[in-house]
């Protein structure tokens, strides 16, 4: 493997948080550092993914993008790694199936934000994802109420937690999740790449 995952003791809450990350920028920084602090996590994996299936057009080079992580992650807490190309895996559910059971013990969380949350009925075996890990969703006041009522939200539920209880995610059986709301920069890659500050 190219890029050794940090040693991870058993116990210690992770947050995954999945993309193209193409580019970085200041939102992904910002939503991380919320999830820490909201859902207590001790550390957030950045999974820099070779290439989103749900895209058309195929981001910068991997190595590119892991560069560019590593430079705006200025916090100890925060890892950029390309574990989905070391392990040969492009959907979600595929990659938590194969890295999960290598960190047993560890509380893992997988991340997104509440527009993500409400397209997740369209990602590759989601229900699995559901059953292997809590689920931290994170959202801006005025895009709560549509991701509260995607697919995914209302068939779970009654699996979903209380903003209040936030902190309690990463030790909850599953399926859990949560959504929970807060300041966002307003900023996105696709809008770095069309200002032309980000060049493929």
């Amino acid at each position: 493997m190219r890029d050794a995952l940090p040693y991870t003791p058993a116990g210690m809450r992770v947050g995954l948080l999945g993309g193209s990350f193409d580019p970085p920028h200041a939102g992904h920084l910002h939503i991380t550092r919320e999830a820490l602090r909201r859902f207590r996590l001790d550390r957030v994996w950045w999974l820099v993914s070779p290439g989103n299936p749900l895209k058309p057009f195929g981001p910068a080079s991997l190595e590119r993008r892991l560069e560019a992580c590593r430079a705006l992650a200025d916090d100890r807490r925060i890892h950029a790694t390309d574990i989905e190309a070391r392990l040969g895996t492009r959907h979600t559910a595929a990659t938590l199936a194969r890295l999960l059971p290598h960190h047993p013990g560890v509380r893992f969380v997988w991340l997104m934000g509440a527009d993500n949350l409400a397209q997740f009925h369209r990602w590759q075996n989601w229900r699995a994802i559901m059953g292997m890990l809590p689920l931290g969703v994170l959202g801006r006041p005025d895009n709560m109420l549509h991701a509260g009522l995607s697919p995914a939200a209302r068939s779970y539920a009654h699996f979903r937690l209380p903003e209040y209880a936030a902190t309690a995610l990463a030790v909850k059986k599953t399926p859990a999740w949560c959504l929970v709301s807060g300041p966002m920069v307003d900023i996105s890659s696709t809008a770095i790449r069309n200002s032309g500050n980000w060049v493929r």
